[in-house]
């Protein structure tokens, strides 16, 4: 049997210190930024306030909330796209939204306040200087969380371990959700899971690629308002089912998702 294990082509965890990205406004790049909501009228203030300036898009994928949030996003941003999400959870939020954006970059950040958008010229300059995926990382050298919980930090080093064993990487966040990436590399991550495993199956096809990847240091902050939809033993199933399909996919592993291709669009009209 043919081996999957790869080895990344770059994976640079400590950039130039002391240094500031160009603003998004000094790049010929057109940047679209997805952001999968759920409820989240009360942490899109935040979230928007944060929006560095000179973004071509902003996508807002809704999964039917009830409080008000594309509402409040439209307040908020006149210029927002609102993309209705025809199924459920954040893998299926982040397939809508990429079949839905037209910029050359693509960045996904979270809804709830936890992942700061003025991180993003960092990522867009580490593409902009030869990477072809921009991972952040809590655990890089600069990064850091006030969110992770003892448990949720601890599976994360387990299943970070095994992902970099198995794959002969170097990532050291394997679970966090901070990426951005060129939109031609679409076709080699092809999201097709429903849920929070969706940040490590995008990791491992990338990996498996051989595209250069870049890490860089982020920091989490706590959730402003509402609840987490993410639970640490169900998720970390998933995503440790997740690792094994791609590592072994010529074996019967069982049919734990649906392989199909994403639904059509449903944009909502301003």
């Amino acid at each position: 049997m043919t081996s999957d294990v790869v080895t990344l082509k770059v994976l640079d965890r400590h950039p130039p210190r002391g240094t500031s990205p160009p603003p998004l406004t000094a790049l010929d790049v057109r940047v679209s930024v997805v952001i999968p909501t759920l409820n989240e009228a009360g942490n899109l203030p935040h979230v928007f306030a944060r929006l560095p300036p000179g973004l071509h898009e902003v996508i807002v994928v809704d999964g039917h909330s009830v409080d008000g949030t594309v509402e409040v996003a439209r307040s908020l941003r006149p210029d927002v796209r609102i993309v209705l999400q025809t199924g459920r959870g954040k893998g299926d939020a982040l397939q809508t939204g990429f079949a839905a954006c037209t910029g050359d970059i693509i960045v996904m950040i979270d809804a709830d306040g936890s992942t700061d958008a003025a991180e993003i010229p960092r990522f867009v300059a580490a593409l902009c200087n030869g990477a072809d995926f921009v991972k952040g990382s809590r655990f890089a050298q600069g990064g850091g969380s006030t969110d992770i919980t003892p448990l949720r930090r601890a599976g994360n080093r387990a299943l970070n371990a095994l992902v970099n064993t198995l794959y002969g990487t170097s990532y050291t966040d394997l679970c966090y959700g901070y990426n951005a990436f060129w939109a031609r590399c679409l076709p080699y991550m092809r999201v097709d899971c429903p849920g929070f495993e969706v940040e490590t199956l995008i990791n491992i096809r990338i990996a498996k690629a051989g595209l250069t990847i870049h890490e860089v240091p982020s920091k989490e902050r706590d959730r402003i308002h509402g609840e987490s939809n993410l639970h640490p033993v169900r998720d970390g199933t998933r995503v440790l089912k997740t690792i094994a399909r791609e590592r072994f996919p010529a074996r019967s592993l069982g049919r734990w998702y649906r392989d199909a291709a994403p639904d059509p669009v449903m944009e909502l009209e301003a």
